[in-house]
C-alpha cells in the first residue's frame, strides 16, 4: 500500500532532532549531510513535511526522547508561538499563536483540538500522562477549518501511536531512576501473528515523591503514581486493506496539586482581600471572604442576631492574619492534603482500503470515557481558630438551652455537627458530596483547625465516527471528501468550595431564619458552594471536502469547504446557602422549602435547574496556493476561515447581570510560508495575520466562570531551522514573534480594581454576599462620593471609606457596606453629595488595545546534538535551551497580571551499544531549577481575589538504561 509505505519511511523522521539511538554504521563527517525526510498527515494524507503548505511541526519517538519531551508540558518548549499551562479546574490549555482555551465552562469547545491517531478527543487527560511508544506527535498551527474533527480555531495537536509491525518480533524496555525518588518504567512488545497480522502491547509506570514540601506536617505533596497500558492489533487481509484496532487505559491516583501556589498582596482593609499592585507571597485578608462578612458581628447586628455568634469583626484580625505563606513556590503550609484521581479509557477502530482506480477509503471510530476527581486546600494555608472562641462558646450555650429551651432544637444540631466535642474540641467541615447536606447529614471531616478545601470532579463519555474518501490520481485533479459525527454525554461536573466558616454561617443564619419565620429547625442549604452541571449533551456533525488542482508541475491550488452543525443541551445549577433544609434531611433538594430556590432567574417560576439548548451551524473552509519552486523549495499562501461554536453561561449565586450565553467565534486567517532545504540547512518560515470576531474570553463572577466575546487582531512570524554541518552534528533553531490586540470596544469591570482606576469612586465589599460593587461620583466629586458612603454606613453601624494605601495600585477608597442599600439611597440622598451612581459589578473599563492572555511576544530555542563514534558504539550528548517571553495571565493586563519570561535548559548524554541493542543515559531537566510561572488564575471577590499560579516542574536529574531487540 502506498500509504503504509510512506508511513514506514517516517519511523525515523524528525522535526528538531536526530534519533537518540545512534546510526547503524559509522559515517564520516561531511558538511553536505542531509536531514531525513519527515512524513506527516496534516492534510489527512501522508506527505513529506516539506511538501505540506501548512505551519506544522513534528516529533518522532526518537526526537521526543532526545529532547526529553516526556509530556505535554515539555512539548511547548521548542515550538514557535506555542505555550502550555495547567488551568484552575483540573484542565490545561495549549495556546497556539495567542489562542488557547480562554473560554472556561462545560459548554466551551477547545480552541486547540487534541487528536489521537486523527480522531478527536473530548476532555482528555492526555496532558497528564507520560509519552510512551509513540510514532509521532504533530502540531498544526492555525485554524483547521476543513479537515480536522470539530473545528479548532488555534490549531491541532495530533498524537500518533506506534502501530504493530508485521512479520517481526520486537521488544523494548527502559528503567529510569531520578531525584524525588522517581521510578519510571516503559516497555513494548511487538508480536507477529502469521504473515498478515501483529499485536503490539506497550505501557509505562511512574511513581515519585512530591515536588512540594508541606510545613504543616513535614510531608510532601504533588507526587505521582500513575500507569498506562495500550494494546494495538493490525491485520492486513490483503495488499489493499488494513484494519487497526487500539485500546488504551490510563489511571492516576496520588496527591497531585491542581494549584501549585497562591499569591497575594495582602489588603489591610479587607475590602478586596488582595491588592492590585503586585503578586506577593501574602495571604488574602479573610474579612473579604463570603465567610468573613456573613459571620461578622457587624452583619449579624444588622440582621438582629446576637453579635456573640460572630466569628469576628470586619475591622478586626481575620483568620489568616498570622498565617504563613512561604516565599517559595515549592513550599506550602496547608492543613488539608490533596487527592487526585483520574482515568481514561480509549478504544479505536480504523479500516483503510485502496480501491482500484486510485480511490482510497478510510473509516474510523473512537470511544472515550473520562473520569477525574481532585481536592485540595482552597487557600493553601492554615486558619487560626483563636478568634472563634466567643462564638463557639455562644453556640454551645445556645445548644444547651442558654437562649431558652424552645430554641435548643435549633442550635443543638449545629453544635453536634460542627463542634461535637465542645468549643475547644475538633472543628468539623462538610465534605464536598452530592446530597447537599454535608456535615448536617453526617458527611464531615474534623480537625483541630478550621478546614477549607475545594473539589473538582467530572465524568463523561463520548464517541465519534468518521469516513474519508480520497483520490490518488496522476492527473491534474484530486479530491478528498469526508464526514464526521461526534456525541458527548457528560453526567457529572461539579466544583465545590467547603469551609468550616460556611458550615457555621449556614447553620446559625438558617436557624435564626427559621426561628424568625416560625418554621421547624433548619439550616441554609447547601452548606458549601457547588456549581453543578448535572447533564451535558453535545451532538456535532460535519461534512467536508477539498479539491486539489495541479495547475502545473510546480503550481497547485487547494480549495476546501466544510459545513459544521453543533447542538448543546445543558442542565445546571449553582447553590450556596440558598434555601432552608430541615436538620436530619438526607437530601437537601427534598427539603419542603426548596421551592424558594430558583436556579434559573431567566425563566418564570422557580426552577431546580437551569436547562438550555443551543444550536449553531456554520460554513468554513480554506484556499491554498503553493508553488514548488524547486524540489527543495516551497512557497505558499493560504486563507482559512475557522469557527468554534458558542455556549451557555451557568447560573450565578448571587444573581448578577451577565449574558445568558456566548456567541461562536470566527477567525479569518491569512498565512504566507516558505519551506526550504539548502543542503545542510532546512529552513521553514511563516508569517500570519488573523482577524478574530467574537473571541471567547472567561472571567470570574460570583464564584463562577462566565464568558464574553471580543474582537481581536493577531499577527506574527515563525522560523524553524535544522543545520547539519556534518553527518554527526545537528543544530536546531527556532524563533517566533507574536502580536495580539483586542480591537473592539468592550467594557468589563476588572475584579481586581472594581473602582476602574477612578479617584472619585469607592469600592464596596457587600457584606450580604462577599461581592464588590463601586459607588462613583456623577460630577468628579471625590469628597462627595466618600461622604455619601460614610453617611449611609453611619446608619448601618459601619465605618466610613478608607484608603487602600500608596502602594495598592488603586486610586479609589474602600468600605464595607451593602450595595442594595447604597443603590436605594443614591436616588434619595445622592444629590446632596453631587450625585452618585452604584455600579453593581464595578466600574466597567475598556479592554480595547489590551493583549490576549498566554501570548508571549517572543519565543526562541536552540538545540545541539553530536554523535561520537567509539568503535561500533555511539556517545550522543545533547543540550537544549528555550526562552519564552513575557505575557499576561488576564485580559485586563496590568503589572499584577504579568507573567515574566523564563528560560529552561535540558541536557543529556547517552551511550548506545552495538546495533543500538542497549543504551545508558544520564539526564538533567530544568538545569537552572526555574520556578517560572506558566499561567495564573484570579479567584472570585468573595474568596478574596488571591491568585492561583501554575509553574514549571523543578529540576530533575537521573539515569536510565534500556534495551531493544
Amino acid at each position: 500500500m502506498r500509504i503504509r509505505t510512506l508511513l514506514g519511511t517516517s519511523m525515523l523522521a524528525i522535526a528538531v532532532a536526530t534519533p537518540a539511538w545512534g546510526q547503524d554504521t559509522p559515517q564520516a563527517e561531511d558538511s553536505g549531510a542531509n536531514t531525513p525526510d519527515i512524513v506527516v498527515t496534516a492534510q489527512r494524507q501522508s506527505q513529506r513535511l516539506q511538501d505540506v503548505p501548512i505551519a506544522v511541526s513534528a516529533f518522532s519517538a526518537e526526537s521526543l526522547e532526545a529532547q526529553q519531551i516526556e509530556n505535554s508540558s515539555d512539548l511547548q518548549l521548542t515550538l514557535p508561538n506555542v505555550t502550555f499551562t495547567k488551568t484552575n479546574f483540573t484542565g490545561a490549555s495549549f495556546t497556539i499563536r495567542g489562542i488557547g482555551d480562554l473560554c472556561v465552562g462545560t459548554t466551551c469547545d477547545a480552541a486547540t483540538a487534541i487528536h489521537l491517531n486523527d480522531a478527536p478527543l473530548f476532555g482528555t487527560r492526555i496532558f497528564e500522562t507520560e509519552f510512551f511508544d509513540l510514532q509521532q506527535v504533530e502540531v498544526l498551527r492555525g485554524p483547521q477549518g476543513t479537515l480536522f474533527g470539530r473545528n479548532a480555531t488555534s490549531g491541532v495537536v495530533n498524537f500518533r501511536t506506534a502501530r504493530p509491525e508485521l512479520g517481526e518480533f520486537h521488544a523494548t524496555g527502559e528503567l529510569e531512576y531520578g531525584n524525588y525518588d522517581s521510578i519510571k518504567a516503559k516497555g513494548m512488545v511487538n508480536l507477529p501473528i502469521g504473515d498478515s497480522a501483529a499485536l503490539r502491547v506497550a505501557g509505562f509506570y511512574l511513581n515519585r515523591d512530591g515536588y512540594t514540601r508541606n510545613l504543616f506536617d513535614g510531608g510532601r505533596l504533588d507526587g505521582r503514581d500513575m500507569y498506562s497500558v495500550r494494546g494495538s492489533f493490525r491485520w492486513e487481509p490483503s495488499d489493499s486493506t488494513t484494519i487497526d484496532l487500539m485500546g488504551s487505559y490510563f489511571r492516576e491516583r496520588d496527591d497531585r496539586l491542581r494549584i501549585q501556589k497562591q499569591q497575594c498582596q495582602r489588603d489591610p482593609t479587607g475590602v478586596l482581600g488582595c491588592l492590585n499592585n503586585s503578586r506577593d507571597f501574602g495571604i488574602t485578608n479573610g474579612n473579604a471572604s463570603f465567610v468573613g462578612v456573613l459571620t461578622s458581628r457587624e452583619f449579624l447586628a444588622i440582621r438582629g442576631i446576637p453579635t456573640a455568634f460572630g466569628l469576628g469583626s470586619l475591622y478586626g484580625p481575620d483568620a489568616y492574619a498570622n498565617a504563613v505563606n512561604p516565599a517559595d513556590v515549592r513550599t506550602v503550609n496547608t492543613d488539608s492534603g490533596s487527592t487526585y484521581f483520574t482515568d481514561e479509557l480509549i478504544a479505536q477502530l480504523r479500516i483503510e482500503h485502496e480501491f482500484s482506480g486510485g480511490i482510497n477509503l478510510s473509516l474510523q471510530g473512537n470511544y472515550q470515557r473520562v473520569r477525574v476527581d481532585s481536592s485540595q486546600d482552597y487557600n493553601l494555608s492554615v486558619q487560626s481558630r483563636a478568634g472563634y472562641a466567643t462564638a463557639l462558646g455562644t453556640l454551645q450555650a445556645a445548644a444547651s438551652g442558654g437562649l431558652g429551651a424552645a430554641l435548643t432544637p435549633y442550635f443543638a444540631p449545629i453544635a453536634a455537627a460542627l463542634i461535637p466535642n465542645g468549643p475547644a474540641g475538633v472543628l468539623c467541615t462538610s465534605q464536598p458530596e452530592p446530597t447537599g447536606t454535608g456535615a448536617y447529614g453526617g458527611y464531615s471531616n474534623c480537625a483541630a483547625t478550621p478546614l477549607d478545601y475545594d473539589r473538582s470532579n467530572n465524568r463523561q463519555s463520548s464517541w465519534s465516527a468518521e469516513a474519508i474518501i480520497s483520490s490518488d490520481w496522476d492527473g491534474m485533479f484530486n479530491f478528498l471528501v469526508g464526514g464526521i459525527y461526534a456525541d458527548l454525554s457528560l453526567t457529572e461536573n461539579s466544583y465545590y468550595v467547603n469551609a468550616f466558616g460556611i458550615d457555621y454561617l449556614t447553620g446559625v443564619l438558617g436557624s435564626f431564619t427559621a426561628v424568625g419565620s416560625a418554621l421547624p429547625p433548619a439550616y441554609l442549604g447547601t452548606p458549601f458552594f457547588r456549581n453543578n452541571t448535572d447533564q451535558l449533551d453535545v451532538r456535532s456533525w460535519g461534512v467536508y471536502g477539498e479539491a486539489y488542482f495541479q495547475m502545473s508541475d510546480a503550481l497547485k491550488l487547494t480549495l476546501g469547504l466544510r459545513y459544521n452543525d453543533d447542538r448543546k443541551s445543558v442542565r445546571t445549577r449553582s447553590t450556596l446557602a440558598s434555601f432552608l433544609v430541615p436538620y436530619g434531611a438526607t437530601d437537601a433538594f427534598s427539603s419542603p422549602f426548596v421551592g424558594s430556590f430558583d436556579a434559573d432567574p431567566g425563566r418564570a417560576g422557580n426552577q431546580l435547574f437551569q436547562e438550555r439548548t443551543v444550536s449553531f451551524s456554520e460554513w468554513t473552509g480554506r484556499a491554498v496556493l503553493d508553488w514548488q519552486i524547486t524540489p527543495d523549495n516551497l512557497l505558499y499562501f493560504s486563507y482559512s476561515r475557522g469557527y468554534k461554536s458558542g455556549g451557555i453561561n451557568p447560573p450565578l449565586q448571587p444573581v448578577f447581570a451577565v449574558a445568558e450565553g456566548f456567541a461562536p467565534e470566527f477567525i479569518n486567517a491569512f498565512e504566507i510560508g516558505s519551506k526550504n532545504t539548502f543542503g545542510a540547512l532546512t529552513l521553514n518560515l511563516t508569517a500570519f495575520y488573523y482577524q478574530y470576531n467574537d473571541l471567547q474570553l472567561s472571567r470570574i463572577v460570583a464564584r463562577t466562570s462566565v464568558n464574553d466575546n471580543v474582537d481581536a487582531d493577531i499577527y506574527g512570524f515563525e522560523a524553524e531551522a535544522i543545520i547539519a554541518p556534518t553527518r554527526n552534528l545537528l543544530i536546531n533553531l527556532g524563533f517566533s514573534y507574536l502580536h495580539t490586540e483586542v480591537t473592539s470596544d468592550k467594557f468589563l469591570p476588572n475584579p481586581r480594581d472594581p473602582g476602574g482606576g477612578r479617584a472619585d469612586a469607592v469600592i464596596i465589599k457587600d457584606i450580604t454576599n462577599g461581592s464588590n460593587c463601586a459607588v462613583t461620583s456623577n460630577s468628579g466629586n471625590v469628597a462627595g462620593v466618600n461622604g455619601f458612603v460614610g453617611a449611609v454606613n453611619g446608619a448601618l453601624g459601619l465605618q466610613a471609606p478608607t484608603s487602600f494605601g500608596p502602594a495598592s495600585g488603586l486610586a479609589s477608597t474602600g468600605a464595607f457596606s451593602i450595595c442594595s442599600v447604597l443603590q436605594a439611597q443614591a436616588g434619595a440622598i445622592g444629590g446632596l453629595f453631587g450625585g452618585v451612581t452604584v455600579e453593581t459589578a464595578g466600574v466597567p473599563v475598556n479592554i480595547r488595545g489590551n493583549r490576549l492572555p498566554q501570548a508571549p511576544s517572543y519565543k526562541a530555542s536552540v538545540g545541539v546534538q553530536y554523535t561520537h563514534w567509539i568503535g561500533d558504539m555511539t556517545l550522543v550528548p545533547r543540550f537544549d535551551l528555550t526562552y519564552t517571553g513575557d505575557s499576561y495571565g488576564s485580559i485586563f493586563n496590568g503589572r499584577i497580571n504579568e507573567i515574566n519570561g523564563y528560560a529552561q535548559a535540558n541536557a543529556q548524554i547517552q551511550l548506545n551499544g552495538p546495533d543500538n541493542r542497549w543504551f545508558a543515559r544520564a539526564f538533567v531537566q530544568n538545569i537552572f531549577d526555574s520556578n517560572a510561572t506558566t499561567g495564573l488564575y484570579v479567584t472570585d471577590q468573595s474568596s478574596g481575589l488571591f491568585t492561583n499560579i501554575f509553574t514549571l516542574d523543578p529540576r530533575r536529574y537521573g539515569v536510565a538504561v534500556g534495551f531493544r531487540f
